[in-house]
């Protein structure tokens, strides 16, 4: 039965990448609302501010509490950036209060809450790991979770987009930092990407190996197609912006072809995990990055159809978004057994 010390247990264990569950829920929100989906897209927006406010509760304690077991992941190549998670998931619950309600002001709040965590985090990471003396082979460490860091840095270039009508003043300044949110994001997936189809095709693949964090592949081009987008819509705002629009609808429609050109590769890899090599699906929070994509490649499609006025697009996120939801749905219902299994049984809750 559910005990204290299991609670101290879970906590001290939690996934720094669990996250992705906001990030996840707040895409699939975004996508439904943009399909019409209104009845589905504001239970998810609500029920994501619930996520967020609980994740941040289990983080601060672990924190608090134990502060030795956060280090160790943040200084860990498997786990560490896992913490990008926090920064995307808070820029896609804000990115939900502007296109949901419209709510600016809120928006405004969590894009300086994302940003100043992107700082701490890109940097506090990224040199944590360079100076460690003990580094595993491109192997081990090398998995999708790594392109957490290209999503994250692109939801802040989404959120600066989403709220730029709120900055009279600085409006120029926004859409600059946020075309450099966009190219630096853009920079970091290239540079990602190919350690991680170097690791596909040069190294052997066990099944085991093909962890859902693969998804966030294509995820990483799908935020980055429509961080160009949205620059993209705003392009009238900045004289500067107007002069890149060709430059800027290019690179996002690069990052769509890619983001397209990994949805069949991964799911001829996923059937060759589950259906030939018999992997048992069991929930796991990882499962979340794969959602998370789903959701994103419906957004991107939509708002990059807009942007370069191509119509017949519009017909890939009319039918994706099913998708979405069903991916959602069943991890959903993975995480209510694993919590129900917590609560109520001696079996320990799915973390690492």
């Amino acid at each position: 039965m559910f005990s204290k010390s299991r609670l101290s247990s879970a906590v001290a264990g939690f996934l720094p990448a669990y996250f992705s569950l906001v990030m996840a829920t707040g895409i699939v929100s975004i996508a439904s609302h943009l399909q019409g989906f209104d009845f589905f897209a504001f239970p998810l927006f609500w029920l994501n501010l619930l996520f967020y406010g609980i994740l941040w509760a289990i983080t601060g304690a672990r924190i608090i509490y134990y502060p030795m077991r956060f280090l160790e992941d943040v200084k860990d190549h498997v786990r560490g950036v896992g913490c990008f998670t926090i920064v995307a998931g808070t820029c896609v619950l804000g990115s939900q209060f502007v296109i949901l309600l419209q709510s600016f002001e809120w928006g405004v709040f969590f894009l300086g809450v994302g940003t100043f965590l992107w700082v701490v985090l890109i940097y506090g990471i990224f040199t944590t790991l360079a100076i460690s003396p003990h580094k595993p082979s491109l192997e081990k460490g090398i998995h999708g979770g790594w392109l957490v860091a290209v999503v994250a840095t692109q939801s802040i270039s989404v959120l600066v987009g989403l709220t730029d009508p709120h900055f009279d003043h600085n409006r120029e300044a926004m859409l600059f930092f946020s075309l450099a949110m966009f190219l630096m994001g853009g920079i970091l997936y290239l540079l990602i990407i190919f350690l991680i189809l170097y690791r596909f095709l040069f190294f052997v693949l066990k099944p085991e190996d093909l962890k859902p964090q693969y998804w966030v592949n294509m995820g990483a081009a799908a935020i980055s197609a429509l961080a160009g987008a949205v620059l993209a819509l705003n392009g009238q705002s900045a004289q500067f912006l107007a002069q890149l629009k060709p430059f800027v609808l290019g690179l996002a429609l690069f990052f769509w072809a890619s983001a397209t050109w990994w949805i069949p590769y991964l799911f001829l890899l996923g059937v060759w995990r589950y259906l030939v090599r018999r992997v048992k699906f069991s929930y796991e929070p990882h499962y979340w990055s794969l959602v998370f994509p789903l959701g994103m490649y419906t957004t991107c499609t939509t708002q990059l159809a807009k942007a370069v006025h191509l119509d017949f697009l519009m017909e890939i996120p009319r039918y994706f978004i099913y998708a979405a939801i069903l991916a959602w749905g069943l991890t959903f219902w993975g995480l209510l057994r694993t919590f129900a299994r917590f609560l109520f049984s001696a079996e320990p809750a799915a973390g690492r």
